[in-house]
């Protein structure tokens, strides 16, 4: 068996050189050998956006998603990575008056759309109704979830001033009423993992002007 005495490799250069490869090198030299893993990018594209009102321009590699692009090029971080799937809600951000999860969709393919981000909805000196009731009732716990939650509220209440019906909706012709049934399924998209869900409907029902 090799004599491994000198063996110097850190836990970074294991997941940096390791992963994906049968074999660990197990030198510097053949960490050297091995060079860089990460993807070149050939070609980048310009994206320009309107986020929180303000004009951006990026040079992105195509593959990158909203959420990435957000997070990482513009330093947005309020809104968060979870399962980056699609399936918990807390990358939840409005684009062009419609939520969407970030994670699930290019930044190439929102070219001159309107982005907001919870960061765009109000600020600790002036928040926005939704986020000083969620504050009021205690709408979070850990609060990894909120951002989303916050931004999908808000974008809650327009689809229903819109008349936009929901799965529950009883009646396709009229107009959809805010009802805690309404709000809860077309809020199941945002998981709450602290399971705050009964001061979340609180929060935005005060925001509706509705007793529930």
């Amino acid at each position: 068996m090799e004599n491994n005495q000198n063996l110097k490799i850190n836990r970074r250069d294991l997941f940096v050189y390791g992963a994906g490869i049968a074999v660990v090198p197990h030198t510097e030299a053949a960490l050297e050998k091995a060079g860089p893993v990460s993807p070149k990018i050939e070609h980048s594209y310009g994206v320009s956006l309107r986020v929180n009102g303000k004009a951006r321009r990026l040079e992105l590699d195509p593959r990158t998603t909203l959420l990435d692009a957000l997070r990482e090029h513009l330093h947005l971080t309020g809104t968060k990575k979870g399962c980056d799937h699609g399936q918990c809600g807390a990358c939840t951000v409005i684009v062009d008056g419609r939520r969407l999860n970030s994670c699930l969709t290019l930044a190439v393919m929102h070219e001159g759309s309107t982005v907001t981000t919870v960061e765009g909805l109000g600020t600790p000196d002036a928040m926005h109704p939704m986020q000083t009731s969620f504050v009021k009732h205690d709408g979070f716990q850990c609060g990894y979830c909120t951002p989303g939650q916050i931004c999908s509220a808000v974008a809650v209440l327009d689809e229903l001033k819109q008349g936009i019906p929901s799965h529950v909706t009883g009646d396709l012709t009229a107009k959809p009423m805010f009802s805690a049934e309404e709000l809860r399924e077309r809020m199941s998209g945002n998981i709450c993992r602290c399971g705050a869900y009964a001061n979340i409907v609180a929060a935005v029902s005060e925001v509706a002007g509705v007793a529930v």
